[in-house]
C-alpha cells in the first residue's frame, strides 16, 4: 500500500519538472559556454605541445 503513496508522490514530481519552466539567463548561458569553450581549446594547444609518446619512451627506457 506504501507503493501507491510513492509512486503518486514521484509522478507529481515528474509532472511539475516537465511543465516547470523557469525563466533562463541567456546571456549568463552564452558566457558560461563561451569560457567553456576557451579553456578546451587551451587545453587542447597544451596536449598538441605534448610529445604523446614520452611517457611510453621513459617506461620503455627503464624496462630494458
Amino acid at each position: 500500500m506504501g507503493r501507491g503513496r510513492a509512486k503518486a508522490k514521484q509522478t507529481k514530481v515528474a509532472r511539475e519538472l516537465k511543465y516547470f519552466s523557469p525563466d533562463t539567463d541567456l546571456n549568463a548561458l552564452e558566457r558560461e559556454l563561451r569560457s567553456k569553450s576557451h579553456d578546451r581549446a587551451e587545453d587542447a594547444e597544451e596536449s598538441r605541445d605534448d610529445d604523446d609518446y614520452g611517457d611510453y619512451a621513459d617506461w620503455a627506457s627503464h624496462r630494458g
